[in-house]
């Protein structure tokens, strides 16, 4: 039977992890929507080895577009028009047969091909090249994205930053939506994770006036009718990639 994550393995995530990193990035501009979801749905879309993570016995599908920034491999510098892209993902939590918890990435949406081809290439992950663009009025941030072949554009208007944030405390709904630090991803029915590291995130509440929910439908999941269940957004994080392994259960 797979053990449920307990309080010290969440905890022990936000811990720096053995080994060398190989790459070095920057997050920013990070807004974070969540709608709840039934566990039976997402589980479903599971891969073997993987159980949909819950709070309070909710699980939770979520959408996040940000900036990534300064991608470069660890000892090179970053190139431009290289390593500064925009992404949008769709993402729920779960955890293995050990309870290790993490992320499980439905798609990754960005705006360089390289970038693209890349991460299908080097981390396995369901990357598509997307048209994004944004533009900034005062403190609030407007970001565009469609992806390739589809002909609907996604809109988001959120703040791009906040007069004060704060730390999710442990054990909070907000420790359970942010403080993730593993992903998980498959390659010829294996499973891996891949580990980052970055300080605690610095959120704080935000109203997105708007917001698009065609990701949902692209992945083949009933787009929501009503409003997400938590809108955050976050401060920037200077993030540690390290490389993937291949999970080894008991």
């Amino acid at each position: 039977m797979p053990q449920f994550p307990t309080h010290a393995q969440r905890l022990a995530a936000r811990e720096r992890p053995t080994g060398a990193a190989v790459m070095k990035q920057v997050w920013s501009k990070l807004l974070f929507l969540h709608w709840e979801v039934t566990p039976e749905i997402l589980q479903q879309r599971l891969p073997e080895g993987l159980f949909v993570d819950t709070f309070e016995e909710k699980a939770y599908l979520g959408l996040v577009p940000f900036y990534m920034e300064q991608i470069r491999p660890v000892g090179c510098p970053p190139v431009p028009g290289i390593s500064w892209f925009k992404e949008i993902n769709l993402r729920t939590y779960v955890y293995d047969e050990r309870g290790e918890p993490g992320v499980w990435f439905f798609t990754l949406e960005c705006n360089q091909w390289l970038a693209v081809k890349l991460a299908r290439l080097l981390f396995n992950l369901p990357y598509h090249h997307a048209k994004m663009s944004t533009e900034k009025r005062g403190d609030i941030l407007h970001y565009h994205s469609r992806r390739k072949g589809d002909k609907t554009q996604q809109d988001f208007t959120y703040p791009s930053s906040a007069q004060h944030y704060q730390t999710a405390e442990a054990g909070s709904f907000e420790f359970f939506l942010l403080e993730r630090y593993r992903l998980y991803s498959t390659k010829r029915g294996e499973l891996y994770e891949g580990m980052v590291h970055h300080t605690p995130y610095q959120y704080a509440p935000a109203d997105a006036s708007t917001y698009s929910t065609r990701t949902f439908s692209l992945c083949q999941f009933k787009e929501p009718q009503g409003d997400p269940v938590s809108s955050l957004i976050g401060h920037s994080v200077s993030v540690d990639i390290f490389p993937l392994r291949r999970v080894k259960n008991d």
